[in-house]
């Protein structure tokens, strides 16, 4: 019984160890502009692997590296001062690509 119990546990921290995409719906953004200097301000980050930004469904994709995060904080800082308004964030295995 100990033995399942261990390994649930280690199985559930295996699964929520670390994302390797945030995704943020983000308002503001309506241009190719908006866009593009998202895309460069994150990817001057040393955690960030891949930025891809939606115009049409106001979506920030952030791909980190592998072993890397970024705290929610400091993405709706950075977003915050580009002049920005994060709605929401959602962290995920799933790739930037997707």
């Amino acid at each position: 019984m100990k033995r399942f119990a261990l390994s649930l546990v280690l199985t559930i921290a295996a699964g929520t160890a670390s994302a390797t995409t945030l995704k943020m719906e983000v308002n503001g953004l309506v241009c190719a502009f908006c866009a593009n200097g998202i895309t460069q301000a994150f990817t001057k980050k040393p955690e960030v692997a891949a930025v891809h930004v939606s115009l049409e469904d106001r979506l920030v994709a952030i791909g980190l590296k592998e072993g890397h995060d970024l705290s929610d904080a400091a993405v709706t800082e950075s977003l915050k001062e580009a002049g920005y308004t994060v709605v929401s964030i959602e962290r995920t295995e799933q790739s930037v690509a997707v």
